[in-house]
């Protein structure tokens, strides 16, 4: 092994695996546990560089099936805004921890749109024109939704991409050069859950009825939103904020009940949380609602 593959290896593991060196109990909203949940972010990050990236030859069919997917334009929109609603709301964080940390997830999600512009242009895949990402009105309505639209996105990206890697449908040299990306994922889904938590237990008692009503609010906005991505474009043919993953699946064809995706779904959100500090919180509502949605099935 060359020292360069040594040092990918070693970046992938850490990626994957970490636990505060600190012993004993953690509570909810207090300053160790906000840096709990910031050094998770911050140490786990993994220096992969979108532009050195050697793109893998397909074959004739696996080309094909690759640019066939409707999913190019959703995804590299989703990723553009999320990069700047989430480097916006960390400019207003006043403490200096938590800024670093915001920061590094917003440079995270500008390279995820890196990494999908350097595979379209790679396989010469056309995109519709990008539209322009102004930062939004109210950074933290914009954050929240980034946050929770990650929690169900992911969760359902999560099982697909393993799907997609056991039927062969993306080829193991895509799947490499993707994994560090819902890696990513994984870790931005922990440290908004946990931020969630940190901020509302730091709240004034009469702010939080507020902060609950902004949050069902924008669950609400989040199913509105999917039922509409359901339908298609809108009228003016633009396409929003989306779970790429929803589409793609469909386009992919793949053969698996719906009980099936959701027990992988179930599995893959599992492995991919599972090797971080235990003192960390978990998403917990996505999860819950799709071992709800399993028992009825």
């Amino acid at each position: 092994m060359n020292p360069r593959e040594g040092a990918l290896d070693a970046a992938e593991h850490a990626m994957r695996h970490w636990s505060a060196p600190e012993p004993g109990a953690v509570k909810l909203g207090t300053v160790a546990h906000k840096r709990l949940f910031c050094q998770m972010l911050v140490e786990t990050h993994n220096p992969y560089r979108p532009a050195v990236i050697d793109w893998p030859v397909l074959s004739e069919a696996a080309l094909r099936r690759i640019t066939s997917l409707p999913i190019w334009d959703i995804a590299v929109q989703t990723e553009g805004r999320a990069s700047v609603r989430v480097r916006t709301f960390a400019a207003t964080a006043g403490d200096p921890e938590l800024r670093s940390a915001l920061e590094l997830n917003g440079d995270e999600e500008a390279r995820h749109k890196v990494v999908l512009s350097k595979l379209v242009e790679a396989y010469g895949i056309e995109l519709a024109p990008e539209p322009e990402y102004p930062p939004p009105r109210d950074p933290e309505w914009a954050w929240m939704v980034t946050g929770y639209s990650e929690c169900i996105d992911s969760f359902l990206a999560f099982g697909l991409f393993e799907l997609a890697r056991r039927s062969g449908y993306f080829p193991p040299e895509l799947v490499d050069t993707f994994e560090p990306v819902m890696q990513e994922e994984a870790r931005h889904i922990l440290f908004f859950v946990n931020w969630a938590a940190w901020y509302r237990r730091n709240m004034a008692w009469w702010r939080r009825p507020w902060f609950l009503c902004k949050t069902m609010a924008v669950w609400a906005f989040l199913v509105w939103e999917r039922v509409g991505i359901a339908r298609g474009l809108d009228e003016r043919g633009e396409m929003h904020d989306a779970n790429f993953a929803v589409t793609g699946g469909r386009e992919m064809g793949m053969d698996v009940r719906p009980g099936e995706l959701i027990d992988l779904c179930l599995a893959e959100n599992e492995r991919r949380m599972g090797g971080y500090d235990r003192r960390l919180l978990r998403p917990a509502v996505v999860p819950r609602l799709a071992r709800l949605a399993r028992k009825l099935l």
